[in-house]
């Protein structure tokens, strides 16, 4: 009883980190929970609130640490091309705001999603209180993109 209890909260665990991870989020979360037993929804379900957890996180301490680190030579080239790259990427969210932000975000495609719609928002000073419903919302949709996936690929 105690090994089924363990491996239901190893897996879900599991499922809750990948979703938190930069580059893997839920787009690897809800395929490795679906494969490791669960069912669709309750990984999708997973995936979503792991995705969610550092927001808050990255949504206030980015911008100073970016400073921090910006401000140490080893560092400086990383955090320059990293905010390039991601200013590059977010035309449509400097021109649609909250819109743009949550479409970028809600798109299940790699350098889309919850670290990089969070890094663009600071970097286009999309205030908290704006920036966060439109990431909570669009990693909402992109579960629910990756959950009709999953859900068929398990139909079959």
């Amino acid at each position: 009883m105690l090994d089924k209890i363990l491996e239901l909260i190893t897996r879900e665990l599991m499922v809750l980190l990948i979703a938190a991870m930069p580059l893997m989020e839920l787009r690897g979360a809800i395929p490795v929970g679906v494969s490791l037993g669960m069912h669709p929804l309750h990984a999708t379900l997973l995936g979503i609130l792991g995705s969610l957890i550092p927001v808050p996180i990255l949504l206030i301490y980015v911008r100073p640490v970016f400073t921090f680190l910006r401000s140490t030579r080893p560092f400086r080239k990383f955090v320059d091309r990293t905010v390039e790259k991601t200013l590059r990427k977010s035309d449509k969210i400097r021109k649609y705001s909250a819109w743009g932000l949550m479409i970028f975000v809600a798109v299940p495609l790699p350098t889309t999603g919850v670290w990089s719609g969070c890094l663009a928002a600071v970097l286009l000073n999309i205030p908290f209180k704006i920036a966060f419903p439109a990431i909570i919302i669009g990693t909402t949709i992109a579960g629910s993109i990756m959950f009709v996936l999953s859900f068929i690929v398990t139909s079959i």
